[in-house]
């Protein structure tokens, strides 16, 4: 059975698909992404980020990190680099492609970078492997 598309008020303002979240796509208790203040199922390090949180990008019109006068902060730097060194993604370059081509266009691209050839699933971007039928994409 294959996951719904992917939602464009899921993508956080650092650029993270919360689609791809293995919080967001565990069966019990799943995570509402980074737009869900109220979400008890938020592990706290999501509920206290300080991207989410920050000040500056309260005053974005875009509420993307792109648009924000500290842009690339330090924070968003060592986040980007944990996840391109141990999930093969940038979030400052899904923030480029956004600002470049638009919200519409980087979940279009999302949903078929990340769908499971096999069963169609959304992939987890923290996994190797698809949660649905196993199948081993990376």
């Amino acid at each position: 059975m294959s996951k719904e598309l992917i939602n464009h008020v899921m993508i956080a303002p650092c650029g993270m698909n919360c689609e791809l979240c293995i919080g967001h796509l565990r069966k019990k208790k799943p995570c509402g992404g980074c737009f869900k203040i109220d979400d008890e199922n938020k592990p706290n390090v999501c509920r206290t980020c300080s991207i989410v949180n920050c000040e500056y990008l309260a005053k974005t019109n875009s509420g993307f990190c792109y648009e924000c006068q500290n842009y690339p902060c330090q924070r968003l730097k060592n986040l980007d680099k944990r996840y391109r060194t141990k999930y093969g993604m940038s979030m400052i370059e899904n923030l480029i492609f956004i600002k470049e081509n638009g919200i519409k266009m980087f979940v279009e691209l999302e949903e078929k970078k990340w769908k499971c050839e096999k069963c169609g699933s959304i992939l987890s971007v923290h996994k190797d492997n698809c949660l649905n039928c196993d199948y081993k994409y990376r």
